[in-house]
């Protein structure tokens, strides 16, 4: 958190007073909107579906203003959840790109470090096998190995329940930027995040729980050169009291603990953010 912290102040940022921002009222196209639909639905996704009821894919990625022809970057595409939903919907004219962690940034042995180029290397086969997308419409890349061919051409770049991991593992700044760089003028981030309570403590909120402040969050990500575009409530859940012992890991999907409270209440309460990058 020392890196993070340092930008943000050398950026003159007051986190506590971030101004909202406006209204984001994209709308994606009807053809975008039927290709979405039809994506969720696929049988290929069967089973996923049962968390879109907590996880909202097709609102979330209308929200972001995702259009089937666009380049999309997907950050830590983990086992794929996102990465199923992307590989329907993107058309042939349009590109899904896995990126993953700059695989020496972090608190990663050799072996870990080699499995992150492993599985970027892997990311166009599993996507083919998982949702029959041709290789060519997708690729993998670690984000030590963008190109100045690859720079400003993203349309798009996503990440879903990934800050906490960034911020915990202090190259949030770094990623940010990467991901900033590959971004066409005007091209945005759409971030979703297991959400803190704003007046939660620092050493609850500063990643290791899974939980982080909306209003950290939203500065750190100016601060690395975008602007907000909009916020949306679409993932929240208000039965999340966002302040379990060993985090977000006592809900819904993991239950780490299984308490009999926290049962019934579905997945985290979470932010839903879109920022565009910055001139």
């Amino acid at each position: 958190m020392r890196t993070i912290l340092a930008t943000l102040a050398a950026a003159g940022l007051a986190l506590a007073a971030t101004a909202p921002a406006a209204a984001h009222n994209h709308t994606i196209s009807a053809e975008g909107q039927a290709a979405l639909q039809a994506a969720v639905a696929n049988p290929n996704r069967a089973a996923d579906q049962p968390r879109d009821a907590h996880r909202h894919p097709a609102e979330t990625l209308a929200f972001f203003g995702i259009e089937p022809d666009m380049k999309v970057g997907e950050y830590a595409p983990g086992g794929g959840w996102y990465s199923r939903v992307l590989g329907n919907y993107l058309s042939p004219q349009g590109q899904l790109v896995g990126l993953y962690f700059t695989p020496d940034n972090g608190p990663f042995s050799e072996e870990a470090q080699a499995g992150i180029r492993k599985g970027a290397e892997d990311f166009p086969g599993k996507v083919a096998e998982w949702t029959g997308r041709d290789q060519a419409g997708t690729a993998g890349l670690t984000l030590d190995a963008v190109s100045d061919a690859d720079k400003g051409t993203f349309d798009r770049i996503v990440v879903i329940r990934m800050m906490h991991n960034m911020m915990r593992w202090n190259f949030a700044d770094s990623e940010l930027k990467a991901m900033r760089d590959l971004l066409k003028p005007g091209g945005m981030l759409g971030i979703v995040q297991h959400r803190a309570k704003a007046d939660a403590p620092a050493s609850y909120a500063g990643g290791p729980m899974g939980y982080v402040r909306e209003k950290d969050v939203i500065g750190l990500v100016e601060a690395m050169g975008f602007e907000l575009a909009g916020q949306s409530e679409i993932n929240a859940n208000p039965q999340d009291s966002a302040d379990h012992p060993e985090g977000v890991w006592e809900v819904s999907p993991s239950w780490r603990t299984q308490r009999a409270e926290l049962r019934d209440i579905g997945e985290s309460d979470r932010m839903t953010l879109l920022f565009r990058k910055r001139d």
